[in-house]
């Protein structure tokens, strides 16, 4: 008897932990490890196409998570897609011709902005916008293109 109930309390303890585990897991595929909103400045981006880009996606320079995507539009006037990002404090001397580029990371497809520093002195203010941008690559844009250029050079003369 004493056995049976040591076997389901190891069991029990397993459960828990694996459930455990399952909401830290799906937390990080949501971007909500992160629940304090931190002190940052806003800038803009404008991109043709911002892909599966999503609220809350990182903003990583050199790898390192300096902020996130706090707002994703669409400017009427330019037909384009506008990507507001929030900064942290702490990065507050980033370049103004900073390059921004929407990258794909892990085997989940989790987009994210990814900034190249510029060689300009004057530093990045809030409400500032970054002109260098790259859309996101679709896979879709891709094949077809792919797909386009590998008949035109099969076709007979």
């Amino acid at each position: 008897m004493k056995n049976t109930r040591t076997i389901e309390i190891t069991v029990g303890i397993f459960v828990a932990l694996g459930m455990a585990a399952l909401l830290m897991l799906a937390m990080k595929v949501a971007n909500l490890s992160q629940f304090t909103e931190q002190d940052g400045y806003e800038v803009r981006a404008y991109f043709d196409n911002v892909g599966g880009l999503q609220t809350r996606s990182a903003v990583k320079m050199g790898g390192v998570t300096i902020g996130r995507v706090t707002a994703i539009g669409f400017d009427q006037s330019r037909f384009q897609a506008v990507v507001t990002m929030s900064i942290d404090q702490a990065y507050n001397h980033i370049p103004a011709d900073t390059a921004a580029n929407i990258y794909t990371a892990g085997l989940l497809g989790e987009q994210y902005i990814g900034l190249e520093a510029g060689g300009e002195e004057v530093e990045l203010k809030p409400g500032d916008e970054l002109t260098m941008t790259q859309s996101a690559m679709v896979l879709e844009k891709a094949l077809q293109e792919f797909l386009y250029n590998k008949t035109v050079k099969s076709e007979p003369k």
